[in-house]
């Protein structure tokens, strides 16, 4: 299918690794013009000259998303060189722990690592986004509809993630600008990897997780949710808002008996 994306503008934040840089990798193949916006320098440059995207015209912007003066000075960038955005992919953000055991100036700090730049982004990209009738694609957790347990400011702020997704595709309705969510559960991420690597048993825990997971019993691939999260950024998805949309395996939402053999046909 021709998502027709050819020469748009998408911006992608933490696309220099893991979800992101799948979506921006996925872009490219559709001919798209991404943005990786990112504070891993030396990962997102590499990963410019990798796809080639300056021959592209798409580009890397350096930027520490916690500090909101760079995600208004990213926007500009862009802004300035393109003169649009078409799409923008809120995708940064990290499972912290900031449990309850955390003081509330770390739950804020938490917040503004994975709540704060959302906002910013958005609202800095505002005009760009009405101006092309573009399109808004959150990243979210399942966490922010579980819970976990251990890490209140990340589902603290996944959760206004999801709120601030129907928020805004109200507001964005007259202008015609889609805003849409993706949530992933349990997805093979470099992050994920990098846990699974501190444990005692990593091949023990990770079967464990995968066996909760209905549909394959494996856990979903960072391209599987970049599919989903290209797809919405398309106009392929032009009457498509306001969704929360879970590419998880049935994690989330199915029966925990399915994960143990309790519902097969016979």
């Amino acid at each position: 299918m021709n998502l027709d994306l050819k020469e748009k503008v998408v911006v992608v934040t933490g696309g220099a690794s893991g979800i992101g840089e799948a979506t921006v990798r996925l872009l490219c193949a559709e001919g798209a013009l991404p943005v990786i916006v990112d504070r891993n320098a030396d990962r997102g440059r590499s990963i410019a000259v990798e796809l080639g995207l300056v021959r592209l015209r798409g580009r890397f912007i350096e930027a520490d998303l916690t500090d909101e003066a760079a995600c208004g000075r990213a926007v500009t960038e862009v802004v300035k060189d393109f003169g649009r955005i078409d799409a923008l992919v809120n995708n940064a953000g990290v499972n912290d722990s900031i449990g309850l055991e955390h003081s509330p100036a770390e739950f804020m700090a938490s917040l503004q690592r994975n709540l704060l730049h959302v906002f910013a982004m958005t609202h800095y990209a505002a005009e760009a986004l009405k101006k092309g009738r573009g399109a808004v694609v959150n990243l979210s957790s399942k966490v922010a509809v579980t819970g976990q347990g251990l890490t209140s400011g990340y589902a603290a702020a996944k959760g206004g993630v999801n709120a601030l997704t129907r928020e805004w595709a109200l507001a964005f309705a007259p202008h015609g600008v889609r805003v849409n969510c993706v949530v992933p559960a349990e997805c093979a991420t470099p992050q994920y990897e990098k846990w699974f690597a501190t444990l005692p048993d990593p091949e023990r825990t990770r079967k464990s997780i995968e066996a909760l997971i209905p549909l394959g019993q494996r856990m979903t691939s960072p391209e599987e949710i970049a599919s989903m999260i290209v797809f919405l950024c398309s106009p392929r998805a032009a009457h498509t808002t306001g969704q929360i949309i879970f590419v998880d395996g049935g994690y989330t939402h199915l029966d925990r008996a399915a994960s143990h053999g309790h519902n097969k046909w016979s």
